[in-house]
Order: structure tokens, then C-alpha cells, then sequence
């Protein structure tokens, strides 16, 4: 059996988390080991999957470019699940990559994937801010990671091209923040693997983009037995309407005319002399 399935970005970081929520590595560190999640849009997806708690969303890509949370709030950004618990890690970062190993998982957004499975996140503040200071340890430390990132952050080309023309001192000018690109190593589950992972099938994209509200939509064809296709197909209607994760404080864009802005480099535009 084929059928045509079409989601929007929203739509898909949904199915990526619950596809994800049922991997079995991540079953198997639910119940014996740990779970980091690193916040992001997705990967709060998976939080509310997992636990039921949305997380702190900080850097965005917004109409007026790259920017930052309105209020930083205490929310998690990052957290740990831990058997029926979790908690706020973003305090303690270093600690809490240092306690990883095998048979945990960690599970980290992108900003940017491409077609050969190289991932990357922007980092507007120094070092990356606290998890950029423990990137390389989350490699190291022999957990499994999975980085959640729907086709809306394919980019064309290679990404390794891509990560020396960026970088946050080298940008003269640019739409909120300067930022770098930090590689990111791990299983990328897209819309695609997201499927497959849900239902053994066939999944083709054959199609981007929408207009009235369904901008950066993808159409798959998924191939399978009537069961499974019928079964998914269900799912993916149920998703329809889905909204982006995140907490509601957190989702408000920081706006310099606000009157709470505390300065960050993501309110205004780098270096906007040069546009005289």
C-alpha cells in the first residue's frame, strides 16, 4: 500500500519525538540508565514525550533573524531523566556529561544537517555557553546520541563547507545574533527515519514547502503493508494542528523595545554602522 503524507514543520518535530520516545536504546536508558536532553524545539518534543514537561527554548530563528529568549525563566533548557525523575541540569552540565556511559543516551537538536548525515547547532555566546563547554565530553564519554532534526534544517551542500564561512567573530554584520556552527556526532532522525523507526516501510520525500501556515511542509510517500501505512497514516493525522514545543515564557522572542531587554547582542543588529 502507498500513501501521501504531508506535515508541517511542527507536525514532523512531533512525529520525530515519538518516534524517537519508542527507540529501543532510549527504552532501555529509561528503565537502566540516564537520558540528557539538550533543549531545543525538538528535542522538547521528546521531553513531553518522554516526561511530560516541555522545555526552556533560548536561541530561535525568528522574521528578524537569529535571536533570544525574552526572558530566561528557571525552566530547564537542558535536563536529565533519570528512571520516573528528571531534573534541571542546566546548572550543572560538566557533572552531569561526566556521569554518562554506555547505555545512556543524549539527545541533542541541530540547526543544520546535510544530505551525507553531518549535523551542526548554531552557538551565539562564547564557548557555546554551557553546552558548548561539553560537546567533546558528550562524545567521549560512550553514550549514545541522537540528534532530532527535521528536513527543515537540510541544507544544500556540505556542512563542513558551511562551518568555516560562519563563526561569531568573523560576521560583520548580520540579522540578531553572529553565530558559529558547533558539529554535532550522532544518529540524525529525521521525518524519514522517524517513520521507518515507527513502522517497517518504504519513506520518499517528493516534495517541500506549502503556503497558508503550511511554509516549509514536506510530502512523503510511505510504501508498506496495508496495516502498518494504515496505522502510521492514523498517527500522522493526529498530529495535524500540532504547535512547536517549548514553554510558554520561553517562546517569546526578546525585543529591544520591550523594556526588558538586559542588553544581549541578540536584540539589535551587529555592527548596523555598517548599513550607513
Amino acid at each position: 500500500m502507498r500513501a501521501i503524507v504531508s506535515l508541517t514543520v511542527p507536525e514532523g518535530k512531533r512525529l520525530i519525538a515519538k518516534a524517537i520516545a519508542q527507540m529501543p536504546e532510549v527504552r532501555q536508558a529509561r528503565e537502566n540508565g540516564k537520558i540528557l536532553l539538550k533543549g531545543g524545539t525538538t528535542v522538547s518534543a521528546v521531553a513531553e514525550e518522554l516526561v511530560g514537561v516541555p522545555m526552556r527554548i533560548s536561541g530561535r530563528v525568528t522574521p528578524r533573524g537569529l535571536k533570544s529568549a525574552d526572558v530566561a525563566g528557571g525552566d530547564p533548557h537542558s535536563m536529565l531523566v533519570e528512571g520516573s525523575g528528571w531534573r534541571n541540569i542546566d546548572e550543572e552540565m560538566p557533572k552531569a556529561v561526566e556521569s554518562l556511559g554506555a547505555g545512556d543516551v543524549v539527545i541533542i537538536g541541530a540547526n543544520a544537517i546535510d544530505a551525507c548525515g553531518a549535523a551542526a547547532m548554531f552557538a551565539g555566546a562564547p564557548l557555546g555557553a554551557n553546552p558548548g563547554q561539553v560537546m567533546a565530553g558528550i562524545m567521549l564519554e560512550g553514550a549514545t546520541v541522537i540528534v532530532a532534526a527535521g528536513l527543515e534544517k537540510l541544507i544544500p551542500g556540505k556542512l563542513s563547507e558551511a562551518v568555516q564561512v560562519a563563526g561569531r567573530k568573523r560576521i560583520d554584520i548580520s540579522m540578531g545574533m553572529s553565530v558559529g556552527l558547533m558539529p554535532i556526532f550522532g544518529r540524525v532522525v529525521t521525518e524519514v527515519e522517524a517513520f521507518k523507526l515507527l513502522a517497517p516501510m518504504e519513506c520518499q520525500v517528493i516534495g517541500r514547502g506549502g503556503i497558508a501556515g503550511a511554509e516549509g511542509s514536506t510530502v512523503f510517500v510511505l510504501t508498506g503493508e496495508e496495516s502498518d501505512v494504515k496505522r502510521v497514516f492514523r498517527l500522522a493525522l493526529e498530529l495535524k494542528g500540532a504547535t512547536t514545543s517549548g514553554t510558554a515564557d520561553s517562546m517569546v522572542e526578546c525585543v529591544e523595545a520591550s523594556g526588558r531587554c538586559k542588553g544581549h547582542r541578540a536584540c539589535v543588529y551587529k555592527s548596523p554602522k555598517l548599513l550607513a
